[in-house]
This record gives structure tokens, sequence and C-alpha cells, in this order.
């Protein structure tokens, strides 16, 4: 996969929390990427979590986990 802009892969997690809450929870995040379009891995789910979540509220706050995922080309 080519690496994608950072306003890209926070729409994409928007798009997810459907409440507008700001963050997603672990069992949200591997719902969705374990049973919709092409399923995630138990081993990559397991990396992307271990990146993901806040390690003190157990949750993902998604702005700040896109903003680690992309790469800035300047």
């Amino acid at each position: 996969y080519r690496p994608q802009p950072e306003d890209v892969i926070l729409r994409a997690f928007e798009v997810l929390d459907q409440t507008k809450k700001g963050y997603l929870t672990q069992e949200e995040l591997t719902k969705y990427l374990t049973e919709e379009g092409e399923p995630f891995t138990q081993e990559e789910m397991e990396e992307m979590l271990s990146a993901a979540v806040d390690p003190e509220k157990n949750i993902i706050f998604y702005k700040d986990f896109a903003a680690m995922m992309t790469i800035d080309d300047t």
C-alpha cells in the first residue's frame, strides 16, 4: 500500500467514529478491521493496537494515531 496523507487517514477514522466522540475503543477498531473489507490478521491487529492504544485510557485517540502513522516528506 502507498502511504496516505494524514487528512485521508483521519477522515477514514472519523467515518468509523459514528458518534463523533474523538476516539475508538479497541473492540470497535478490531471489529471494523477484522470483519469489514480486507480483514486484518490477529498478528496485524495486535501490532496496530500496541501502537494505537492510549496506555492510560485504554482507547484509540485516532487524531494522534493518524499523525503518528504518516510520514513527513518535507
